[in-house]
């Protein structure tokens, strides 16, 4: 059974930063888009970033572009996500999920190109 684990999760203080981590099994990631979403409480989950497999790109939300960066080591089979700048509109819990497809584009964007999803990790920003 694929397992997607997320960690890093916390409390921060508004411009500070976190770094998430998403560990798979039995799964690689190496050659499948890996995406981060969030879901804030009353709202629907939103796309994060992603970042395709292979040595493939990256893509952000506009909400998060130049704070937020994602990235996969593959040795480890973990993909992180950085959040520098964080604000308290961050606040979220976050998902790690990944395709059954391989692929080096990370222009999915849409929870519903992602068959594996993590349990979430809670982000509070707030002073």
């Amino acid at each position: 059974q694929v397992q997607l684990v997320e960690s890093g999760g916390g409390l921060v203080q508004p411009g500070g930063s976190l770094r998430l981590s998403c560990a798979a099994s039995p799964l690689t990631f190496s050659s499948r888009p890996v995406a981060w979403f969030r879901q804030a409480p009353r709202k629907e989950r939103e796309f994060v970033a992603a970042v395709g497999g292979s040595g493939g790109g990256t893509a952000y939300a506009d909400s998060v572009k130049g704070r937020f960066t994602v990235s996969k080591d593959n040795a480890k089979n973990t993909v992180y996500l950085q959040m520098n700048s964080l604000k308290p509109e961050d606040t979220a819990v976050y998902y790690c999920a990944c395709t059954s497809f391989s692929s080096t584009y990370a222009r999915y964007t849409s929870s519903r190109d992602y068959a594996y999803w993590g349990q979430g990790t809670q982000v509070t920003v707030s002073s």
